[in-house]
């Protein structure tokens, strides 16, 4: 077992390291990869395109599946903890992906789930590194949960308004003009106030539209809440961020990158980072 470590960790360098030479080939390579299964599976939903190459996207599909489930297993033969990157988001997505079509082969039923292979399309955010966009997209998930609380709250306010205009435009305008139920009502009232407008149900009374109308004016002014909540939350970080020095490593379970040179554990999910030696006592990059 000691013997094949630093095989295991050579491989560990080039999957989850993110400025060496070989994790960038690998990334370009998964990249590729990925979009190409995305398009096939696109194309192979088209009954034009079904009709004709039906037989050659299966085979491609198959050709994929098999590079993907090789990927999935070397990155769980490299970790120390496989356990923990087979049981996180990434893990569960990367499971997904190859799934449905290891199932269909066995029980045809299971063909409906062939459409979750499009999860693959989300494996691209673990590579955004090579387009500088990885800080970015970890940023933005850190206001999302700063701010969650607060949405949270914006949240039910918006529920309590649309519960209260679907009752009153089913007390007003009632069933001869669409509002046959309150669900109904309700969903008309979330349509209105998020300025959408299908048509489909319309207020056909003078007091029903004054009540639609105060409803499209509320709409308009709390649409403007989570944008004010996020935007205020994200000029902070900005005029509270100092530069630091990070590592060139993303995190094997949650992809995460952004951590300081010392760091043992991410930040993010607090699991073992697992970087080698050469990778910490290079040039730190700078943000």
């Amino acid at each position: 077992m000691s013997e094949s470590r630093p095989i295991r960790d050579a491989v560990e360098t080039v999957i989850f390291g993110t400025e060496t030479r070989g994790g960038n080939l690998f990334d370009v390579a998964l990249l590729i990869t990925i979009l190409a299964s995305v398009t096939v599976v696109m194309l192979d939903s088209m009954d034009v395109y079904h009709a004709v190459y039906g037989d050659l996207f299966r085979t491609l599909e198959i050709g994929f599946t098999l590079v993907f489930t090789v990927e999935y297993l070397v990155r769980l033969w490299c970790l120390r903890n496989p356990m923990a990157y087979a049981i996180s988001f990434w893990g569960v997505i990367d499971l997904l992906a190859i799934l449905p079509t290891f199932l269909t082969l066995f029980v045809s039923e299971a063909s409906s789930l062939i459409v979750i292979r499009v999860l693959r399309v989300l494996r691209v955010f673990r590579i955004l590194h090579l387009f500088e966009l990885h800080e970015e997209y970890i940023e933005i998930i850190g206001l999302m949960r700063a701010t969650a609380r607060s949405i949270m709250v914006f949240f039910s306010i918006v529920i309590v308004t649309v519960v209260v205009f679907g009752c009153l435009l089913y007390v007003i305008d009632g069933p001869e003009h669409g509002f046959v139920s309150i669900p109904m009502s309700i969903y008309w009232a979330v349509v209105t106030i998020t300025t959408v407008g299908y048509g489909d149900v319309v207020p056909g009374t003078p007091m029903g539209r004054f009540v639609a109308s105060i409803g499209i004016l509320i709409g308009y002014s709390i649409l403007a809440v989570p944008t004010a909540i996020v935007t205020s939350k994200l000029w902070e970080r900005l005029g509270s961020r100092r530069v630091a020095q990070t590592l060139a490593w993303n995190c094997p379970v949650c992809a995460g990158a952004d951590h300081a040179t010392d760091a043992q554990h991410c930040k993010h999910c607090g699991a073992d980072l697992e970087v080698p030696d050469e990778l910490r006592e290079q040039k730190p990059q700078l943000p």
